[in-house]
């Protein structure tokens, strides 16, 4: 039986940490506690699945699973050789676990970008889908039901570009694809239910290899823009149409437009109720910027969420490198939310802009009134932040979503109260 994609994560701390500046970005919501469950830097992400079939959800970040519901107890489900070593005050050397980081006071790069949970053998356990560096393969794990041991690998696909790929169902058979860039060319690959241990059949959508679908392309997304019944892809340039009856070789027409900079995550959603899809991005991953581009009759409006250097955003919030976005419906009310926050040394130290400044972790409440939209910014974290994903799921069964992140301080949980 296949389980639905899930996201996740829980609970409750603060620590200093030499990623963040002293600064206070404001008020926390009050409403949310936070744990590190893990201050190595393994992942860029993180999911959460029952992976053991005990009832209660659990934490898939880098090389392990976190066992809920407190998250202490720590099984390993591939490889954790990776290391490095630190100078102490005394002279000495240290060997810490995982990839360099904020922990070893340099930039450094995992193999794990980010993850999904789902299970992809239909045999009823929950596996683990791992987006490995930019241009290299994309694995997922074989849960062994129930046995610790580690887990077996298979390939998904060998070369997955784009920084922000994604599992999602493209061609509507309620089988996730893998959306992301190959090859020079814009498009998603789907797996064999048959045989799932088989590699991905990768399907182009875009046409001849262009330069700008390499490994390191920022923004894309899925959503039904033009209202058809079919999900058509998302990039910065625009949206290509999916026709209704694919051959499998014709380019997909493409809808220029121009969605920010380079953005991360990109969804469609029906922002202010009228109908028509919108658009929700970061303008620039590595900058400034959240936006939603409201679908006219003439084109496509931007609205300013939060601030840029030249712009002040609707909700006085300002942070710099959204390139983690998530969209779920925070508080219950049917309309869905947007979760975010600033990535952590993106590039390292002295990288980009701001790269000190306090790792925010925000969600954005949609509201609506006589067909206009607004977002109320609440702060569920000031030193924490996000990778390249960050996730909205119900980790404890209370029905209120929680937020986990994998990023180059660790990894937490923010469960909400």
């Amino acid at each position: 039986m296949k389980t639905s994609l899930l996201f996740a994560v829980p609970a409750a701390l603060f620590a200093v940490s030499v990623c963040a500046q002293s600064t206070d970005p404001g008020p926390l919501d009050g409403q949310w506690k936070t744990k590190q469950l893990t201050d190595k830097f393994w992942a860029e992400g993180a999911c959460a699945a029952d992976v053991n079939h005990d009832g209660k959800m659990d934490v898939l970040c880098g090389p392990y699973w976190y066992a809920g519901p407190d998250f202490a107890t720590v099984h390993k489900i591939y490889g954790d050789e990776k290391s490095f070593t630190k100078k102490k005050a005394d002279g000495t050397e240290e060997k810490i676990a995982g990839f360099e980081g904020c922990l070893s006071g340099k930039n450094g790069y995992s193999d794990n970008f980010l993850s999904y949970a789902y299970d992809f053998n239909g045999d009823g356990w929950t596996d683990y889908l791992v987006f490995g560096w930019p241009g290299k393969e994309t694995f997922w794990y074989e849960n062994p039901q129930g046995k610790d041991e580690p887990w077996k690998q298979h390939v998904v696909m060998k070369v997955t570009d784009n920084e922000s790929p994604m599992l999602a169902d493209v061609n509507g058979d309620k089988v996730p694809d893998v959306l992301c860039n190959s090859g020079g060319q814009l498009g998603y690959a789907t797996m064999d239910p048959k045989n799932p241990s088989a590699e991905w059949a990768w399907h182009p959508i875009s046409g001849a290899p262009d330069k700008r679908f390499q490994r390191y392309t920022h923004g894309i997304g899925c959503a039904d823009i033009n209202g058809d019944g079919r999900a058509d892809i998302l990039e910065t340039q625009g949206w290509w149409e999916q026709p209704a009856n694919w051959d499998g070789k014709t380019p997909w027409t493409k809808h220029a437009a121009k969605f920010g900079e380079g953005g991360a995550q990109m969804y469609g959603l029906d922002v202010n109720g009228d109908g028509k899809m919108d658009i929700i991005t970061c303008l620039n991953p590595h900058g400034y910027g959240l936006a939603w581009f409201e679908q006219t009759a003439t084109g496509w409006t931007q609205h300013l969420i939060t601030g840029t250097k030249t712009e002040k955003g609707e909700t006085g919030v300002t942070f710099t490198q959204p390139h983690a976005i998530d969209i779920a419906d925070m508080n219950g009310d049917g309309l869905p939310d947007i979760v975010t926050g600033k990535r952590v040394w993106a590039h390292g130290p002295t990288g980009d802009v701001e790269p000190g400044a306090p790792g925010v972790v925000y969600w954005f409440e949609l509201k609506r009134d006589g067909g206009k939209a607004s977002f109320i910014p609440h702060l569920i974290h000031n030193d924490s932040g996000v990778g390249t994903e960050v996730m909205a799921v119900d980790l404890n069964g209370d029905k209120k979503l929680d937020v986990v992140v994998g990023n180059k301080r660790g990894c937490f949980v923010s469960i909400r109260q």
